[in-house]
């Protein structure tokens, strides 16, 4: 069905329920609702008079978005404020929104988030040699966009804590 074939006020309504159906699933941005609308067939004008009424409505807020996203995924993916806010950014939400959400994740908890995810990993990791733990461990923390001096950091004293030898990762980075 073509949106454009439809009555203006029957567009306006089948717009509407496609917006709340996808609101009724989980929260959404703007962008987010924006694309959908487009992949849909949905003109621009119609797309936007809906979305300015979602958000007057407050059922459309992509800083609260933002906001509770930070949390969540922060605290169950345990991703650091780097990859948050790229995340934030591909699902449209202005760089500043996004950047000021991740705000909320500081550099103590971001730290206490890697140590609990190398812990985590360390019992996974089985019986490889040091040198592909630390390899190992330092690509999960990047995929989860930690800076590398952090994460050198965390796996060396986590490794200690773990009763392993950490003269390969001493070497590689100063104290």
């Amino acid at each position: 069905m073509d949106p454009m074939e439809l009555a203006p006020e029957e567009r306006r309504k089948k717009a509407k329920e496609i917006c709340f159906d996808l609101l009724a699933a989980r929260p959404r941005t703007q962008e987010e609702l924006r694309q959908a609308l487009k992949r849909k067939g949905f003109d621009e004008e119609t797309s936007e008079t809906l979305l300015g009424k979602l958000d007057r409505a407050g059922l459309v807020n992509d800083a609260e978005f933002a906001e509770s996203w930070v949390k969540n995924r922060h605290a169950n993916q345990g991703l650091s404020r780097t990859a948050l806010v790229a995340e934030l950014r591909r699902k449209g939400v202005d760089g500043e929104i996004a950047a000021q959400a991740a705000e909320g994740v500081d550099r103590e908890s971001e730290e206490e988030r890697a140590r609990e995810l190398v812990r985590k990993r360390l019992g996974s990791l089985g019986n490889v040699d040091e040198q592909t733990a630390i390899r190992r461990l330092l690509g999960f923390l990047a995929r989860k966009g930690y800076p590398q001096g952090l994460a050198y950091t965390v796996i060396r004293d986590e490794l200690r804590e773990y009763g392993a030898e950490t003269s390969m990762l001493d070497d590689a980075v100063p104290d």
